[in-house]
């Protein structure tokens, strides 16, 4: 069938000008542009290296960009931590309150609150010390003897109190969601931390929440209050598992990621080993962002 002239030229243009639509028509789409993800390990999963050079020098063979360390409890040394980052480049982003579980924000005994606080303002300023820009908070946890509108009153209580801290170190105090009976829902969260205000936000485990929600969908409520990522496999028959063989649902995770804009850390949390274990955690990783 002979097509008018005019009509030919006219579809021939629609095609230079819409390429897309014509790789569609062949079948062939266009991939979503990659995230922009920075990936870490916490310091506890590195089994190999003496010290913390050689544990940083390890991570930059394999391809990570950064690790996360702990304070009070188990913090290094300011200047070997400077050092070992000048060596290999390797950056420290973060540290993770070491003693949250144990020294509760809030604990009905305001001593026990106390120390809480005192181990929080050490971890600020051992971030600062590092050069990192968050201190991983979990701020409770609801059990028979704290109730969950006393756990919600007393950490926000004590977290306040730190803040002048942060904002002169210029920190922020991120809320990691775990299973500790508490800020239940994306909206809860969101208000929790929409009340402490800007410097306050959310270190997001992506793995936590399988077990009673899909992960796109805490993200997308979330938005913006979401500053870095915990990374983990979980599956609702089977319980922890590798990263990618769990029910996170890593393509709508990945969508909702972009829909919120986000581009940052991603640190792993399962259990580390040698060479081999945290070359296997990188290539999980990186497939688990690649949707």
């Amino acid at each position: 069938m002979k097509l008018p002239r005019r009509k030919f030229l006219a579809l021939c243009g629609a095609s230079v000008a819409t390429p897309s639509l014509a790789a569609t028509a062949l079948g062939q789409t266009s991939r979503p542009k990659p995230l922009a993800i920075k990936k870490a390990v916490k310091i506890g999963m590195i089994k190999e290296g003496k010290t913390l050079a050689e544990k940083f020098a390890l991570l930059k063979e394999l391809g990570y960009d950064g690790v996360e360390l702990n304070s009070p409890a188990g913090r290094a040394d300011p200047a070997e931590v400077a050092a070992a980052t000048q060596q290999t480049g390797i950056l420290v982003h973060g540290v993770v309150d070491s003693i949250h579980w144990n020294k509760r924000l809030s604990d009905p005994d305001a001593a026990i609150r106390d120390k809480g606080i005192a181990g929080l303002e050490q971890a600020l300023r051992d971030a600062k010390a590092y050069r990192a820009s968050s201190v991983l908070l979990v701020p409770g946890r609801v059990t028979a003897k704290e109730r969950y509108d006393q756990c919600y009153e007393r950490s926000q209580e004590c977290i306040r109190k730190v803040m002048p801290l942060a904002d002169d170190l210029d920190l922020d105090i991120l809320i990691e969601n775990v299973w500790n009976n508490f800020l239940l829902s994306p909206i809860e969260m969101a208000r929790y931390c929409d009340e402490l205000g800007p410097r306050v936000g959310v270190y997001f485990d992506i793995g936590n929440i399988v077990k009673y929600a899909e992960p796109y969908q805490w993200i997308e409520i979330l938005g913006k209050r979401i500053k870095k990522l915990d990374v983990k496999g979980y599956n609702r028959k089977k319980g922890w598992c590798k990263i990618g063989d769990g029910n996170e649902n890593w393509p709508k995770v990945c969508k909702a990621l972009r829909r919120i804009g986000y581009s940052g850390w991603a640190t792993a949390e399962v259990s580390g080993g040698k060479r081999g274990r945290l070359a296997d955690i990188k290539q999980r990783m990186d497939k688990a962002f690649s949707y």
